[in-house]
């Protein structure tokens, strides 16, 4: 059986976050923006979960840390959903750049 390393496990997910990262700056679609948002925090999720398993005294705690990330993650999505529908319906539109409401 193949042993994989945490450094794997790293790799993957510093690569997810900068897909996220690079898809939250550049995107003016705010569904994408959402999606990438949702990248990073999947990246952190196995972050957590390769440092749980790791060392002399591996916990379940990064697993349960994942988990609280996972449901706040699916709050932030139905949260920012429930916005774009009430921003589409008021301006029609879900470019990032066309959303002037907070600015000074």
């Amino acid at each position: 059986m193949t042993m994989v390393t945490v450094n794997l496990f790293l790799a993957l997910a510093a690569i997810l976050f900068c897909i996220g990262l690079y898809g939250v700056l550049t995107r003016r679609h705010l569904v994408v923006v959402l999606i990438c948002i949702e990248l990073m925090l999947n990246a952190v999720n196995i972050n957590l979960v390769a440092f749980s398993s790791i060392g002399p005294f591996a916990s379940i705690t990064g697993q349960v840390f994942t988990l609280f990330v996972i449901t706040v993650a699916a709050a932030e999505a139905a949260v920012g959903l429930a916005i774009l529908i009430a921003l589409y319906r008021n301006r029609a539109s879900i470019d990032a750049i066309k959303q002037d409401l907070l600015r000074w």
